[in-house]
């Protein structure tokens, strides 16, 4: 089996603070996975780590093949001066080198990923306009545009309507099946036996990382997220009230 994804030993502290504690996992190639747990569990900082932004106190983790990063929507200056077209043209740069200009190929795959994405009429807008739904697109069109083995996505469906977050699954679940691999730090657990077909439960710790049958059950939530927490209890509920039909 190929591999997209490989910790060993992870360990990464913020101060005295333990934030991922002895980590080691591998994704294989072609998955489609959600990375979830509670507030504070370390889901980004471990796309971090991967990214080379966080530093590990010991251990590492590898990623194979080309990589593409969608932040959270919040880190993101919106009222930059730049255009929709401009923002997907970024993801190209680093094809250009330190002196090269962007060429008819690169506008071609930038209105291309534009159209996948359902954000053709809006290329020339500047970026503060658009809707937090329509700024979600353009940062997963600027992924696209990359031509990327792995995707990696910060949370990518917070203030997103329900219409555009099944429109943006549908488009991955599609790179999937071209063997793409995409992890996904996601929150809303009714929704992850649908979207995921490989999960990673994260507390500081690493509680499960294999397919979704394996990792997302009663018992591993209930480590994850705290028995007291009837929130969770109740998401899991409708979870599989939800898999079953009766919703």
């Amino acid at each position: 089996m190929e591999y997209a994804v490989r910790a060993e030993g992870l360990n990464i502290n913020f101060g005295n603070t333990s934030i991922l504690w002895d980590l080691s996992f591998e994704i294989p190639k072609g998955s489609l996975v959600g990375i979830i747990g509670p507030n504070g569990a370390g889901k980004s900082t471990l796309l971090k780590a991967a990214l080379g932004l966080v530093k590990p106190f010991s251990g590492k983790i590898s990623l194979y093949g080309n990589v593409a990063y969608v932040p959270q929507r919040e880190s993101v200056d919106w009222d930059f001066p730049i255009t929709a077209k401009e923002v997907v043209l970024m993801g190209r740069y680093g094809r250009l080198g330190l002196f090269g200009r962007l060429r008819k190929a690169d506008r071609l795959a930038a209105a291309a990923a534009l159209e996948q994405v359902g954000m053709s009429a809006y290329a020339d807008r500047q970026i503060s306009q658009l809707s937090g739904g329509q700024q979600q697109r353009l940062f997963i069109a600027r992924a696209l545009v990359q031509d990327a083995d792995l995707f990696l996505l910060d949370e990518p469906f917070v203030g997103v309507d329900l219409a555009t977050e099944k429109a943006i699954v549908q488009l991955l679940q599609k790179l999937k099946e071209q063997g793409k691999t995409i992890l996904i730090v996601h929150h809303d657990l009714p929704s992850v036996e649908e979207y995921f077909d490989w999960v990673l439960l994260l507390n500081t710790r690493l509680l499960g990382c294999a397919p979704v049958k394996e990792v997302f059950t009663r018992e591993n939530l209930a480590r994850a997220f705290g028995k007291s927490q009837l929130l969770f209890d109740e998401a899991v509920d409708l979870s599989a009230k939800s898999t079953s039909g009766i919703l």
